[in-house]
């Protein structure tokens, strides 16, 4: 097969496919982080919009997706899922490589697919501002942009080691329209006593998260955003995986293995669950694989156990793979990822034995970028690169083995606005 890419109309999926319907058991229940009792949907209702309230208690299969979100996802939707003939070619391997390119987005990434959809449900509510947290910028600009659609004021706290270290994101996300402050800044009382105790303080999701929260819950017309992590985001993220089921289906092949990069887990469960459910409900014989970085090893060394979402206790209790509320990663190129904890139904099917975790470290990575970015053409963003490691690895074993493995993974974001990250990085070629 030559390098192949299917992008038609007719790919792009009508409904969100909600896993939950084919669990035979659910992820044990949220808590109320001040009496520690199971939450009630409406106490979710002060930080979020009640429409996102009620599709993380959804237990449909299929969910609708509004007219005017299958507008704005027309625009780059169905993203191309593409035959990766070149690494294929590279790695002399029998395994047929596919990946669905989801830096074909509006900024970028996969973020925008669950960004539009929240912006549009804040502004059916008539809520004005969205705070948020950003770790890499890629949340943070898909979420710019969809308060660029919907009509709604965006703020951003983001991870002072992304800020610093990516400047391009904070340029587009100021471009369309948002406010973004390096977190921990002095502006919340969240922030304020990181900041106080080390202004260079370099930061985490978890810190960002509480300053977005607490200025959400202070601030009139406002709501929180996230971009990671609740069922609801992960439902809309299924868009992605129902489109490369259709389009691996137009070119005959089913496949052995699917892979995504894991920092709350949205982008894997993107990819993932359309075939997860097909594997519960048909048993299929499909592997999944999770990949993190070493330095933020929440599924490969974390605990699972109820933690905060936040560094200061403002979140739920969630029933998840954690690190730790108060883990401070160290400042690896793949913002995205470094994040205490995990989406509990992500958590759950690591419990289950269905989703293998793996973690690799940012040198080895890196090689995995280079590689890719001279047999495809398509620099992957640090945190896809993790998949793209993985991939390797697995189409190497095919190669031993003489299989035909089909493998499919998610490039969840470009890296050109991650390019400084390369520099001096990743000149060894794996294999």
């Amino acid at each position: 097969m030559n390098r192949f890419s299917s992008r038609t109309e007719k790919h792009l999926p009508k409904n969100f496919y909600n896993i939950k319907a084919d669990l035979e058991e659910l992820p044990k229940p949220k808590l109320h982080p001040g009496t520690g009792q199971p939450l009630k949907p409406e106490e979710l209702e002060p930080i979020f919009p009640k429409g996102l309230v009620l599709q993380e208690t959804e237990t449909s299969r299929d969910v609708p997706i509004p007219e005017e979100v299958l507008k704005s996802f027309s625009v780059y939707r169905p993203t191309p899922l593409i035959y990766a003939s070149g690494l294929k070619e590279a790695l002399e391997t029998p395994a047929r490589i596919f990946y669905k390119y989801e830096g074909a987005g509006p900024c970028g990434s996969h973020k925008s697919n669950t960004a539009l959809m929240q912006a549009y449900l804040a502004s059916r509510e008539g809520v004005e501002i969205l705070a948020t947290e950003t770790g890499a910028g890629q949340w943070g600009s898909a979420l710019a942009h969809a308060g660029s659609v919907f009509g709604l004021q965006i703020k951003v706290f983001m991870v002072r080691a992304s800020f610093r270290q990516k400047p391009g994101r904070r340029i587009m996300m100021e471009l369309f329209g948002a406010s973004v402050v390096e977190s921990p800044s002095p502006l919340t009382r969240s922030g304020g006593k990181y900041y106080e105790a080390d202004p260079d303080h370099p930061g985490s999701l978890g810190i960002a998260i509480s300053e977005a929260v607490e200025t959400a819950v202070s601030s009139r017309g406002a709501k929180y955003s996230l971009g990671s992590v609740l069922d609801a985001v992960l439902l809309h993220q299924t868009v992605i995986g129902l489109e490369a089921e259709a389009q691996l289906s137009e070119m005959g092949a089913k496949p052995d293995v699917v892979i995504g990069c894991v920092g709350g887990g949205s982008n894997f469960a993107g990819i993932s669950f359309p075939f997860v459910g097909r594997k519960l409900r048909q048993g299929t014989d499909i592997r999944f694989i999770a990949v993190e970085p070493e330095a933020c090893p929440t599924l490969t060394r974390g605990e699972l156990r109820y933690d905060h979402g936040d560094s200061v206790g403002l979140t739920p209790l969630l029933f998840m793979h954690t690190l730790g509320m108060d883990f401070v990663p160290s400042p690896i190129h793949a913002g995205g990822l470094r994040y205490h904890g995990m989406a509990p139904l992500v958590s759950h099917l690591v419990d289950q034995g269905i989703v293998e975790p793996r973690a690799y470290g940012q040198d080895h990575v890196f090689q995995a970028a280079r590689l890719f970015l001279k047999a495809e053409g398509i620099l992957p963003a640090p945190e896809s690169a993790h998949a793209v490691a993985a991939v390797i690895e697995e189409s190497l074993k095919a190669k031993e083995t003489g299989r035909e493995t089909v493998i499919l993974f998610n490039l969840s974001g470009h890296g050109f606005l991650d390019i400084s990250a390369y520099d001096g990085n990743g000149r060894k070629t794996p294999g």
